[in-house]
């Protein structure tokens, strides 16, 4: 146990429990829920820093506070890598969380009321994206496109093209997150073109997915701004980040700052940094095909044990699981399945018949057992365990069984205990 911990486990005892009880959980279970993920320990580094304690009011440069000669250095190296990751313009790596970095999107490009075209929620999109019991539902105008059975659970473009000419929307939203497909974001900007709207893409599940170019980018379709997560795919903190053009700069950075948030967590922009340069290295490109590799071995094993699996499978890190045609909730099966040691979340699946909080699927992913090292076999296994399950809700010798395989399984991939080896040539 290192001196801060040593420390806390004396001072606060029932905090350091809690917090040793979590690190259990994740060590032993099996994490598979497609917006967690296990950071790296050098991100934990910065997490855990003296950053914290800094007050850094502004942009590198142009401070409100002395004393910025190392947190300039830390965001200007953030801002650089982002940049050079996601091969974009413009890069702000201050906003706090995915909320607030959507926020500033939707405040520096538009006026209170505009229309903005997004996402149906129970068809894949998000509650930032102006779902009714958001803020940013109240004070702009969204309308709705969804997925259609008849085109295999995906989005019909042509629809989406009527809807917009009818709404005349000042904004086309490309962003979800329970969409297993990549997005065609040529035709999203095709549509916008023709009513004369802006573009934005939330890439906050596909962040990582993206940078290592295994799933498109917007900004190769002409998108003029981004946003995406930070602790998805891409295993930094918990944190966003806006991109854009670069003619866009000054709104976006001023509506970060001062416009809705105040101080940066350097802490964080430090851990950000870290993860950009990780996902600079060439094997951060190989763990992201192995994240969609493993996506897709684990629906192919759950849609042979006769799961219907929404839209037929996926093409990037998750896959959403109708669980109600088996006469099973989406709140049941969560709650069945974490007894077993296997973490997922119940979701809402296109026109669903349940409220959200019961829900007639699950959302399933990859990104944290494919950091583990698991692959292929492992993930047969996992979709294994998961149909018998589900399929044995009045059987409590199911769950403990799976649970004590599941504890046989993730021992031969521990967490953070493994020293890799350094690597020699690092991007500066």
């Amino acid at each position: 146990m290192d001196a801060h911990r040593k420390a806390l486990a004396e001072y606060d005892p029932k905090i350091e429990r809690a917090i040793a009880g979590e690190e259990r959980r994740q060590v032993d279970g099996v994490e598979m829920i497609p917006s967690e993920n296990y950071t790296y320990p050098e991100v934990l580094a910065c997490l855990g820093s003296v950053l914290t304690n800094k007050y850094a009011e502004g942009y590198p440069g142009r401070r409100y506070y002395g004393g910025q000669e190392f947190t300039d250095e830390i965001e200007r190296t953030a801002r650089q890598r982002a940049t050079k990751l996601f091969r974009c313009e413009h890069a702000n790596v201050q906003p706090l969380s995915g909320s607030p970095m959507n926020q500033a999107v939707y405040f520096a490009f538009l006026k209170p009321g505009d229309t903005v075209l997004a996402m149906d929620l129970s068809h894949g999109g998000h509650l930032t994206h102006g779902a009714p019991v958001s803020h940013m539902g109240k004070v702009f105008n969204f309308v709705r496109y969804k997925t259609f059975p008849d085109q295999g659970g995906a989005i019909d473009f042509d629809h989406l093209k009527e809807v917009a000419k009818i709404t005349r929307p000042a904004m086309v939203l490309c962003g979800y997150s329970s969409y297993p497909r990549d997005y065609d974001y040529a035709a999203f900007k095709a549509v916008a073109d023709e009513v004369g709207a802006l573009t934005m893409a939330d890439i906050s599940h596909i962040g990582g997915l993206v940078a290592a170019n295994v799933m498109r980018n917007p900004v190769d379709a002409g998108f003029d701004v981004v946003t995406t997560t930070t602790h998805k795919t891409l295993r930094g903190p918990r944190g966003g980040l806006v991109f854009s053009k670069a003619q866009y700069a000054k709104d976006l950075d001023r509506i970060v700052f001062p416009g809705i948030q105040g101080g940066p967590l350097m802490h964080v922009i430090a851990a950000k940094a870290v993860c950009f340069l990780e996902a600079l290295q060439p094997e951060f490109h190989d763990y992201q095909r192995q994240i969609v590799s493993n996506a897709r071995v684990l629906a192919q094993t759950l849609a042979g044990a006769g799961f219907r699996i929404v839209s037929g499978g996926t093409d990037n890190h998750l896959m959403l699981v109708d669980v109600f045609s088996k006469q099973v909730t989406g709140k049941q099966a969560e709650q069945a399945l974490e007894r077993a040691g296997i973490t997922v979340n119940k979701n809402a699946i296109p026109f669903d018949t349940h409220p959200p909080m019961t829900a007639s699927g699950i959302r399933i992913g990859t990104p944290a057992v494919t950091t583990r090292g698991m692959k292929e076999p492992e993930m047969r296994q996992i979709g294994g365990w998961i149909a018998d399950v589900l399929r044995h809700l009045d059987d409590d010798a199911v769950p403990r069984r799976v649970k004590s395989e599941v504890e046989t399984l993730t021992a031969q991939f521990p967490l953070y205990e493994k020293r890799r080896a350094p690597l020699a040539a690092r991007v500066p």
